[in-house]
């Protein structure tokens, strides 16, 4: 007999989050046909999702679940979905969330990061009580995990460690609808479009991700400013420049004033977000995929980066050294210099280059939306059989 799950799926246009969503919906279609899944969406936003397996659904709801209501609102509108269980992807469980429920924790900077107030304490509590009244925790790092076990003290069995992977399609050059070249070589040219349309014609160290704190941006300014520095005499990257493409830069002053401070001037270009063929194309593009985080949940980036054939320097710290194994240079985060290094070595040994190339194709193959659906799909089946074996104690101990 099949089994009814939800999936909140308010989050779909969020940059790391909606990533998630979309491919693990994706991959569950290719792995259960047997089973039936309702999407919730905001009202409108059902449209992002194309091309679902015949036991896929969406429905539409009203509140965000930042809004108060949402902790009353979303749990009766899940139990009129008559759900088996719901996976709520993101580690926001409202109060009243009937049970069984598995939660996906993807960072736990927030709770890190966060000071001694009062309401950074309430939003421990919370945090904590959601994760223990789950059936299942799904964490997608290691590191994460025993960032859960120490902090939320979440107990250990309670926790299971299932890896993210990049979206398939960075390693594929499906042509986008307004493709103007078609033929052998036809994404090469497309590339090239898209890169004149940004008036790219220079060598670039790129970075692609959210721009908050713990991302470390300041210092990756600070330390292409030294790049430059001890790249003067070399020619061929006397035009280099650092291309950023993520959130708007007008939400970060603090970026824009490093920029300012290292005299870099045009020389750090900020894109914004930009749509998927445009973020394939510069990946593919870049002399070298800069990720100097000071902290990540899982990061995808530099798996996306090495899925599009570039050489990558990153973070030694939380669970980045995890992710990219040895396909990556890695760098203390909080040493400029040592970024700086990193990059440099990168940028002027062709052959290191090239083994990081070789390496990162191996390292992105590694990791499996196809696999990653597989171990949900098992978490949630045990969740319900767990929940049912609960309930049939329950009935006997109180007839």
């Amino acid at each position: 007999m099949s089994l009814r799950f939800v999936i909140d799926a308010r989050h779909i246009q969020d940059f790391g989050i909606g990533t998630y969503i979309r491919n693990l919906v994706r991959a569950l279609g290719a792995v259960d046909r047997e089973n039936q899944y309702t999407l919730v969406c905001l009202q409108g936003e059902a449209t992002k999702f194309t091309g679902l397996a015949a036991n896929f659904k969406t429905v539409d709801y009203w509140h965000s679940d930042l809004e108060m209501v949402d902790h009353f609102a979303f749990p009766a509108f899940v139990r009129s979905l008559r759900a088996d269980l719901c996976h709520i992807p993101i580690n926001r469980v409202p109060l009243m969330m009937p049970r069984p429920y598995v939660v996906t924790v993807h960072d736990m900077s927030r709770q890190l990061f966060a000071g001694t107030g009062f309401r950074n304490q309430l939003s421990l509590y919370r945090a904590r009580r959601g994760l223990l009244r789950a059936a299942k925790v799904i964490t997608v790092s290691s590191a994460t995990r025993r960032s859960i076990e120490s902090v939320l003290q979440i107990p250990h069995d309670h926790v299971r460690r299932i890896y993210n992977a990049p979206d398939p399609r960075f390693a594929e050059h499906a042509m986008p609808a307004d493709a103007r070249a078609a033929g052998p070589g036809a994404w090469e040219h497309e590339r090239q479009r898209i890169l004149q349309r940004y008036q790219v014609d220079y060598p670039y160290v790129l970075y692609a991700g959210n721009i908050k704190p713990q991302k470390n941006i300041p210092r990756l300014i600070e330390a292409f400013s030294v790049l430059r520095s001890e790249l003067a005499e070399n020619t061929r990257f006397e035009k280099l420049r650092l291309v950023i493409i993520g959130d708007e830069i007008t939400q970060h002053p603090e970026v824009r004033r490093a920029a300012s401070q290292a005299r870099l001037g045009n020389l750090v270009r900020f894109l914004g977000h930009v749509p998927f063929d445009t973020l394939r194309a510069f990946y593919e593009s870049a002399a070298v995929f800069a990720f100097p985080s000071l902290h990540e949940g899982f990061g995808l980036p530099p798996l996306e980066a090495m899925a599009c054939g570039t050489a990558v320097v990153t973070s030694n710290c939380s669970s980045l050294p995890e992710v990219v194994g040895e396909a990556a240079v890695q760098v203390n985060p909080e040493n400029v210099f040592e970024i700086a290094r990193g990059l440099h070595e990168v940028l002027t040994d062709e052959a290191l280059r090239a083994a990081l190339v070789g390496a990162g194709y191996q390292q992105a193959r590694r990791f499996s939306w196809e696999r990653t659906a597989q171990q949900v799909l098992e978490t949630y089946l045990e969740a319900v059989r767990a929940s049912r074996q609960a309930r049939g104690r329950s009935r006997r101990v109180r007839a």
